[in-house]
């Protein structure tokens, strides 16, 4: 496994009690590279995140990120991720500029408050900075969690649903923006139901199904319709 490669996975399980979650994933993403992972629900496309984000241990199997391995060496993982999960992790009666500066303060930046105003930029958001979060439509929450994921400027971006709950109009800037982070070389690996959204952004697809990554391949090998039939053809 050479230092090009962000992700290596290998026979990784996970089991909850009887219930097994995942069946022996095997993958390898290199760096700088945007992966899409499509699933019908109760794939195990959240377990596996969870896996990489070092927030559960796998059952069997090995986890490793930039060559660290994920179960032995958190310490030194997860400072190279930001994790977007279901929740925002956002503070309501907080601005959008003062949960970033909580935030940053947590990650230990130093220059906290010129980098909370850097990636508020970056989301757009930079004008709705001093209103509380809880006047935030969904989308603007979804683009300040977002935010908070870049603050410590991760290797790793690993995104759950991203586009969950938005509008269209959110959804267009949300798409926006994880193109130009996939431009400006982070490495991404995203769940969404959307076929068409994934498809667009990512160089990887896959598809999960009962706990098993059943298929894997190129995104530029594939147009939508492509997809979709194979998505069905495994997701029966």
């Amino acid at each position: 496994m050479g230092t090009d490669v962000m992700v290596h996975l290998a026979g990784v399980t996970k089991r909850f009690g009887n219930v097994w979650a995942l069946r022996g994933i095997d993958l390898e993403l290199p760096r700088g590279r945007c992966l899409s992972i499509f699933g019908p629900n109760g794939a195990g496309k959240t377990t596996l995140l969870k896996i990489l984000s070092t927030l559960t241990r796998p059952s069997a199997g090995t986890v490793t990120i930039a060559g660290y391995d994920a179960v032995r060496e958190g310490e030194k993982v997860r400072p190279l991720l930001g994790v977007l999960g279901h929740r925002t992790f956002l503070y309501g009666h907080l601005t959008g500029q003062e949960n970033l500066r909580f935030y940053a303060r947590m990650f230990g930046i130093t220059g906290y408050a010129e980098r909370a105003m850097e990636v508020l930029h970056a989301v757009g958001l930079e004008e709705h900075g001093r209103q509380l979060v809880r006047t935030y439509s969904r989308g603007m929450q979804q683009r300040l969690a977002i935010a908070r994921t870049l603050l410590h400027r991760p290797s790793l971006l690993l995104l759950d649903e991203p586009y969950t709950g938005l509008d269209q109009q959110a959804i267009v800037r949300l798409q926006e923006l994880l193109q130009q982070l996939h431009a400006a070389a982070h490495t991404i690996i995203l769940s969404t139901h959307d076929l068409r959204l994934g498809l667009m952004l990512s160089d990887d697809i896959a598809i999960q199904c009962r706990g098993k990554m059943v298929y894997h391949g190129v995104a530029t090998d594939l147009d939508a319709l492509a997809l979709e039939q194979i998505y069905f053809d495994y997701v029966k």
